[in-house]
């Protein structure tokens, strides 16, 4: 996720980094040299165009991008909503330590030690929950992780699954049922930390549905081909009214046109890597430190954002 102070008015104007013109720039001079070309062609008489309106050109560009803004908003809605579900998971694995450590760890239960055991258990099972949605929503090994929060055998256990995330709130049920049937949860405390696991799945549930499900194919192939093809014909339609202007103005509108949908792309899956694509390491790090410092343990360092980019 890019990360940066706002550039001034005239620095805005020429700021490369952390924006999309590196990806879409090999299009725009494609399409530059393209109308270079056929200026050049026009006006040594070698090409007869007879297009006496750029009209019908200008009708297609605002339908055009009518229809991006529409593909655009979809993409934002979905990379808000992945934002929302991560901002959801820290207030859940928030609410369900404080709620385990204050019902498990009182320093009143029969067994204090066996308590503060399993309030340990269950936090660090919650970063390790983190850390395994992250990986599952990025499709990276996150055993490594695991392997600092987990003990044997449910480590084995939770690295055998082929979805780790669920298996880590599996275990937070299995261990939830064995606190209840030994007496050190009543069925109402039992019934609150059971709540926040139903919340944690149905946070995790909303992930894979927006990582798993992308906007239609269809849809996002005819803006694809129309984009590329409006801006292929625009130095055709334009040669003849603005002469050599032609390049610069095709260049400027196969920038909005190529930049939107590069960021509809970026923003469509935004549980990736891209720039533009949420901070996931960093919120897992963010619930690491939180949730470590309820248990007093020492704390990692937050991550910090490297050229811009906050991983």
């Amino acid at each position: 996720m890019i990360v940066r102070p706002r550039p001034g008015f005239f620095r805005l104007l020429f700021v490369v980094r952390g924006t999309i013109l590196p990806r879409v720039l090999p299009h725009i001079l494609g399409i530059a040299g393209l109308a270079c070309l056929v200026v050049f062609t026009f006006e040594q008489g070698y090409l007869r165009l007879r297009v006496t309106s750029p009209a019908p050109l200008s009708l297609l560009g605002i339908a055009l991008s009518i229809f991006l803004g529409f593909r655009n908003n979809a993409c934002y809605d979905r990379w808000w909503e992945a934002r929302k579900q991560w901002g959801a998971l820290i207030i859940e694995v928030r609410a369900l330590t404080h709620a385990a450590i204050a019902l498990l760890d009182d320093g009143r239960a029969e067994q204090p030690v066996a308590g503060q055991q399993a309030a340990r258990r269950l936090v660090h099972r919650n970063i390790a929950f983190a850390h395994a949605l992250a990986a599952h929503l990025r499709g990276y090994d996150a055993r490594e992780d695991l392997s600092r929060f987990l003990e044997e055998p449910e480590l084995s256990r939770v690295l055998a699954s082929g979805n780790r995330p669920n298996a880590l709130l599996r275990e937070h049920q299995r261990e939830l049922a064995t606190l209840l049937r030994e007496g050190r949860l009543t069925d109402i405390t039992w019934g609150a930390l059971n709540e926040r696991v139903h919340a944690l799945m149905s946070v995790f549930t909303a992930c894979e549905r927006i990582r798993f499900t992308p906007l239609p194919f269809a849809y996002t192939v005819l803006l694809h081909r129309t984009a590329y093809l409006f801006c292929l014909l625009l130095p055709f339609g334009l040669a003849e009214a603005m002469g050599w202007f032609t390049p610069v103005l095709s260049a400027m509108i196969a920038y909005t046109f190529f930049g939107l949908d590069r960021l509809s792309d970026e923003l469509e899956e935004p549980f990736g890597t891209a720039p533009n694509d949420l901070p996931l390491l960093a919120m897992t790090r963010t619930a690491e430190i939180n949730l470590l410092e309820a248990l007093g343990e020492p704390q990692p360092e937050p991550l910090r954002s490297e050229n811009f980019i906050l991983p």
